[in-house]
This record gives structure tokens, sequence and C-alpha cells, in this order.
């Protein structure tokens, strides 16, 4: 059995198809064909439903996969850490951060947690949340950064990995002022959304939507999924966080931002609250990692964190105490 083959079994599986799965591994089709095939006869059993026009796994293979991405990230943790007994190379923790937190939440964090690196060096890859998912689960990464929320759906599981807190935020909608001041309880004149929630079904509104790898567009998306009272929303523009913040600045319409990255927007008036308190939803920034043993500067890291956390607590919990 070759390690190869199970290289292959994944890219079939992520890909949906032998077509673009040969294209990724960079072999043809029938090479790739006969290697799964191989592997099938290795394991005794298919792995993939061929029956149908799509292509899916079969039960043995839904079993089989988280298998082998845990066999694959294991040999490539093992060769790290070989490689880092044989001081063949240099210390590096690497982080994956999702675009919004690389940009408002990582650099002044990193700065704080300077003394828990050692000395190492830092490598950080900004992508979606579900890129930075996948170098996570690919051992690509020993940490990924990103917002989190009960209902989100990942592969993160808490059996094999775990994560810590390390901030508390708000999504609050948010949408840029009306042309016309409306009038508050007393007679002033007082911005309102251009656009607000609920909306209704003959005038739904223009809604700013997250990318599908986006892990804060799956929070939002569940939140709304789960809600007693409807809202009426037409989606008009997929995009990064920072971007569709910046078209709501524009007034193309609403969206959901975090409350950290649009504070000086909602205090100076550039955005508004688009709706009630019973439309914001409670997010954290996590710290996720795998719980398979990592290199040695990446572990001195994770628990000079998790110290420092319990550290931030401890005041809290004495005082109450009290």
């Amino acid at each position: 059995m070759d390690l190869i083959w199970l290289e292959d079994f994944l890219a079939i599986a992520e890909e949906g198809g032998f077509s673009r799965a040969a294209e990724r591994r960079h072999v043809t089709q029938p090479a790739l064909s006969r290697r799964i095939r191989a592997l099938e006869e290795w394991l005794g059993t298919p792995l993939f439903e061929r029956s149908t026009h799509t292509l899916t796994l079969t039960p043995a293979g839904e079993t089989f996969r988280p298998v082998v991405e845990d066999l694959l990230r294991r040999v490539l943790v093992g060769r790290e850490e070989a490689l880092e007994v044989a001081r063949l190379k240099a210390e590096t923790i690497h982080f994956a951060a999702t675009h919004a937190l690389s940009q408002t939440f990582f650099p002044d964090w990193i700065r704080k947690a300077e003394s828990a690196s050692a000395g190492a060096a830092i490598q950080l890859v900004a992508a979606n949340f579900a890129a930075c998912e996948k170098l996570l689960l690919d051992a690509q990464s020993h940490f990924l950064l990103a917002h989190h929320h009960p209902s989100l759906v990942s592969r993160l599981d808490t059996d094999r990995f775990q994560r810590i807190e390390l901030d508390t935020d708000v999504l609050v909608p948010v949408s840029a002022p009306g042309a016309k001041p409306g009038v508050g309880r007393r007679g002033r004149s007082q911005a309102e959304p251009r656009y607000a929630l609920p909306g209704s079904v003959d005038a739904p509104l223009p809604f700013l939507a997250y990318h599908p790898g986006s892990g804060v567009g799956r929070i939002v998306g569940a939140f709304l999924a789960a809600r007693e009272s409807s809202c009426w929303l037409d989606p008009k523009f997929s995009a990064p966080m920072m971007l569709l913040t910046d078209m709501a600045r524009q007034g193309h319409g609403i969206t959901w931002a975090p409350q950290s990255l649009v504070r000086d927007d909602l205090a100076s008036g550039r955005l508004l609250r688009a709706g009630a308190a019973d439309w914001n939803i409670d997010i954290s920034v996590c710290l996720f990692r795998s719980r398979a043993r990592m290199t040695h500067a990446a572990e001195t890291f994770w628990s000079a964190v998790q110290k420092r956390k319990l550290g931030k607590k401890s005041p809290a919990t004495s005082s109450r105490s009290r």
C-alpha cells in the first residue's frame, strides 16, 4: 500500500470526480483510476459508488476518509518532528487565519503573545474559513484562528481537534444611512438605516452575503435558518468580509459584520444598525489545533496561550468567591 494512493483517494473525495482530481494530482485519469483500484483491492472493498452519475463515497469510503486524513496528518507531523530532532528545519510556528482576523485581530494578538513563541519564527497564511480548515486538517498549519459559534458546521470535531476562546464579538446587521433622516422620539432629526430588517415579501432587502467558504457566512446562514420570525433578503453580492463592509458603507445593501470591525463606523454614523438587538449574533474568536502531538515550538506556544487565558480568568473568579 502506497501513501500516494491515500492522497489520491482524498483528492477524488474532495474534488467530487476523477477528472478534476487527476488534474490536481498531475496524472492521467486512467493512471489515477488504476491506483484507486489498487487501493480498493488492498482494502478488499469499493470506496466510491460508480453506478450513479454523481461520484460519491460508499459507506466504507465515508468511514475510511477520516482515518486517511488522520494518518496523513500523523505522517506529516512525524516528518516535522524527525527534521526538528535532526536540526534540519528551523523552528517555525504555522498559523492559518481567516482574512478578516488576519488583519484586525492577529497582529496585535501575536505581538502580545510574542513571549509564548520562544524565539520561533511565525508564518501566517490568510484565506477563507474552508481553506484554513483544510490547512489544519492536512497538517499544513499548526493553528487556525477563526470566528466560532455553536451552529458553525465544520470538520474540526472535538474528538480530533480542540480550541481556546481568545475573545468574544458580536455580528451586527449594518446598513448605510438613508437619504432622508427620520424623526426620533423627541421630535429631533435622527438618521435611519437605508435598509432595515426584516424587510418585506414585496420589498426584500439587498443582502451582501458572504462567500460560500466563509465561516462567518455559515454562522449567519444558520442563524437566519433557525429564527422563528422571518426576514426577506435578496442576495445581491457575495464576497469576503472586508469588501462586504465597504459595500455596505457605500449603500449597496445590508450585511452582518463583527462589531469590533465597524465600531468606528457606527460611532461616526457611516453605518447604522439595521435591526434590533435580537438580530445580533454572539460569536467568539478561537484558536484551533489538532489533538495530535505537534512540534516542540507549537506545543510550547499552545501551553503558554492556555496559561495566559487561565490567568485572565483568575481575578474574576477570585472576586466572585469573595
